[in-house]
């Protein structure tokens, strides 16, 4: 959740760090600190809120570290804002994931006479590596000896007024560091510095990088030098730039069709699907796809994709409540984590566990050199390019095109699907981004039609079949970043409970698409309109008799009941999105939510 940034080299430090600060802004946080060295003394910026652009007038140093804080231990304080330090202020750091021990340490260097500032965990850590180096400890041995008695999840970035080296450490936290010539960067997301280089080595867990006059690595844990490959990131800095859109959610909505189109291509050659992870896949009998939140409902619309085109029983799990469990696995499952970020704390220990029980995981994921694509036995890659803001879209829709196609495959290897099945589906699903592109022109209707809306306080989304999880993702994104309340439904369940709260202050979007269902849900629009709630439907073009009993109808093009989603699910973003910003929320960085949920 929490943004990490250091940097040393021949440039301006601290406004490097602060830029870098400001990229990683969409990963939530209520406060924020920087930390340098200057005039041989460790100084520091510790704010709370928002980072502005008026912020003072900033030192030049050749080495800074900065972190903007999403709580977790303490309330949102000066003292409890990072950096910390040592008490003898020789020591500075930062720090993303938690402590599991940090109140046995603190105990027992209490003991010892060190006070505490804070009430974080993070601060253990400082004091910890002073202890260490007052056993006339170099700084990276301190260092060593002081993470290895460390239980729990760090992304550790410190610095010494003592020694001209940044060194970063990493446990089941990310940590990515940047190379461009003599100068380096340690991040939590390689976001905050790709505007200077797209050249990074990912650092697994257990490992530490000393960057300083020349970049070393070493294995934590037994103390050893290791090599580490550098990689170079595909992403170009203009895609985490706004251009002349007023939000990123309203340019990443936006940039849909293409997302598509690249993610699609990515996985087909000609009219052959190449999904090269999936050896030994005639022995799979059964598939749990594991995720949260919006890649949760994208597993919802696999889920029904796999068991319609393959014909193999399928189980969505949420990932979060995953390992609590006594789940049943053996080596013919097969358990899909999806994640946007590849870094979602729940979806890699749900991934472990899986593991540890015997099943073959793949991941499906967004970033490359993510956690989790280094935890998958194979990853399919969606081709969304970043996303920045924290309310996901184009990731959603790239990652029904995975799961599409892999149902697809499945359907292929197993014989459930004849040629002309198969290329009928490959064909339709080349035709979905000029569809989408169709959809998105409806742009300013939709606008127009949020007037009648934003000021409502609740929701109802209602879908049946494939289009019921699109109904929870519409009922999602609205909640998300207008704060106004909303619930997803299976249409065929209100009558069970939520036709209790209709009247004529509830608006009621309904998926009434041109598919198996349409009968059924058109009683189920009468039976809202009998009780005077206000109807939104989003109708399959053409479809003219819908319009007799809808306050508001938002059409989109015919296509395969499969696809549906990839288009119905655009008219619900965007509504989310015009509604939210008549309410004047602050859209890309909603309360309380992180884009990337690196705590458990």
């Amino acid at each position: 959740m929490c943004g990490i940034i250091g940097y040393i080299g021949q440039e301006d430090a601290c406004n490097i760090v602060y830029q870098g600060l400001k990229n990683l802004e969409y990963r939530g946080y209520d406060s924020w600190g920087m930390a340098y060295v200057l005039n041989s003394k460790i100084q520091s910026i510790k704010k709370l809120g928002k980072i502005t652009e008026s912020e003072e007038h900033l030192p030049k140093t050749k080495i800074c570290i900065g972190h903007s804080r999403w709580s977790t231990h303490g309330a949102v304080t000066l003292d409890n804002a990072h950096p910390h330090f040592s008490e003898d202020g020789n020591i500075a750091l930062i720090h993303n994931g938690i402590i599991e021990n940090y109140i046995e340490l603190k105990k027992q260097l209490e003991e010892k006479g060190y006070k505490f500032s804070s009430e974080t965990d993070t601060e253990t850590v400082a004091h910890l590596i002073e202890d260490n180096l007052k056993q006339e400890k170099e700084f990276k041995q301190a260092v060593i000896d002081s993470v290895r008695q460390l239980k729990g999840s760090f992304a550790l970035v410190i610095i010494n007024k003592n020694e001209n080296k940044i060194i970063a450490v990493r446990k089941d936290s990310p940590l990515v560091v940047g190379i461009d010539g003599n100068n380096y960067f340690a991040a939590s997301d390689f976001t905050a510095f790709l505007k200077t280089t797209q050249n990074v080595v990912f650092l697994d867990n257990k490992e530490m990088a000393i960057l300083g006059d020349n970049l070393e690595f070493y294995n934590y844990k037994t103390g050893e030098k290791i090599e580490k490959k550098i990689e170079k990131i595909g992403w170009n800095s203009e895609s985490v730039e706004k251009g002349n859109y007023k939000h990123f959610m309203l340019k990443e909505i936006m940039e849909q069709s293409s997302s598509m189109k690249k993610t699609i291509e990515s996985l087909i050659d000609g009219d052959k699907i190449k999904l090269g992870v999936l050896n030994g896949d005639d022995k799979i009998n059964r598939i749990v796809i594991l995720a949260c939140g919006t890649s949760w409902h994208a597993g919802l619309v696999g889920e029904f994709l796999i068991e319609k085109l393959a014909g193999i029983s399928v189980e969505v799990e949420y990932a979060s409540e995953f390992r609590y469990r006594d789940p049943v696995l053996d080596e013919n499952t097969l358990c899909i984590a999806i994640s946007q970020s590849g870094e979602t704390a729940d979806t890699l220990a749900a991934i472990k566990e899986a593991k540890s029980r015997g099943s073959h995981v793949i991941g499906i994921v967004n970033v490359k050199g993510s956690s989790i694509t280094r935890e998958c036995e194979g990853v399919i890659y969606t081709e969304a390019g970043p996303e920045i803001g924290v309310a996901s879209t184009k990731a959603f829709t790239t990652q029904l095109a995975v799961l599409f196609l892999l149902a697809v495959h499945l359907g292929v290897k197993r014989g459930k699907l004849s040629k002309e099945r198969t290329k009928d589906l490959i064909d339709e699903i080349k035709r979905i981004p000029a569809k989408m592109d169709q959809v998105l022109g409806s742009d300013d209707w939709i606008e127009e039609c949020t007037k009648k809306y934003y000021e409502k306080e609740n929701a109802l989304f209602l879908g049946r079949g494939v289009n019921y999880p699109i109904a929870l993702e519409g009922a999602l994104k609205l909640k998300e970043i207008s704060y106004i309340h909303a619930e997803g439904y299976p249409a065929a369940e209100m009558k069970h409970g939520p036709i209790a709260l209709i009247d004529e202050n509830m608006p009621v979007v309904f998926l009434a698409l041109k598919d198996s269902s349409y009968q059924k849900i058109l009683g189920n629009i009468q039976e809202v309109k009998s009780r005077k709630g206000k109807i939104i439907v989003i109708a399959t073009k053409a479809d003219n008799d819908i319009e007799q009993f809808a306050d508001t109808v938002i059409y989109i093009p015919p296509t395969d009941d499969l696809l549906v989603p990839f288009l119905s699910v655009i008219p619900l973003q965007l509504l989310a999105y015009h509604i939210a910003d008549k309410r004047g929320c602050d859209i890309d960085k909603p309360r309380n939510l992180a884009k990337s949920v690196t705590v458990e």
